[in-house]
């Protein structure tokens, strides 16, 4: 399947295809153990350039995948957002950002667009996420998304998760 991933706007953000520039992003991120961990890290620099590939990857085998967060105002590579799903996992919306960029908005603002993208353009019937439970800061951000929980669930890896449904964002009123 080859086709060309679409670029997502937002406010502050351009979310845009993973691209072999994005290295550097994805290596900062995955080998720093603290930033990682709920992200199966800390990884090699091999490791990151696969996981990198296999974000990649996704778009043109599944038709969905990751994008990569551009803070405009800086024109700085800040974390990635979208939809990633493993053999025998659910799909999930995902969003990492490196910690120097968490706590200022930019994963909501990414989720908000990358979800209402899955609903309009993708056409699903659902968007989803899951995350470790000690993840609270996952947690949080899913609340503000309105995200209810449906379910737990046994992952793949042994570990039971939350399941949660993440609305259609609201449109602003005109």
């Amino acid at each position: 399947m080859a086709f060309d991933i679409p670029t997502l706007h937002t406010e502050r953000l351009d979310l845009l295809p993973p691209t072999a520039d994005c290295a550097d992003l994805y290596r900062t991120f995955y080998t720093d153990a603290d930033a990682s961990s709920a992200y199966g890290g800390p990884l090699s620099v091999v490791g990151s350039w696969t996981r990198l590939a296999s974000d990649l990857g996704s778009w043109h085998l599944q038709g969905f995948g990751v994008w990569v967060m551009r803070d405009r105002e800086r024109g700085e590579l800040v974390g990635v957002c979208g939809f990633w799903q493993a053999p025998g996992w659910r799909r999930e919306l995902t969003w990492w950002l490196l910690p120097r960029y968490r706590s200022r908005g930019f994963a909501q603002e990414a989720s908000e667009a990358v979800v209402e993208h899955a609903y309009a353009v993708f056409g699903w019937p659902s968007v989803e996420t899951y995350m470790v439970d000690t993840n609270d800061l996952a947690r949080a951000l899913v609340r503000r998304l309105g995200g209810e929980q449906i379910e737990r669930f046994v992952a793949p890896d042994g570990a039971e998760r939350d399941l949660f449904r993440i609305p259609r964002p609201a449109k602003p009123a005109a």
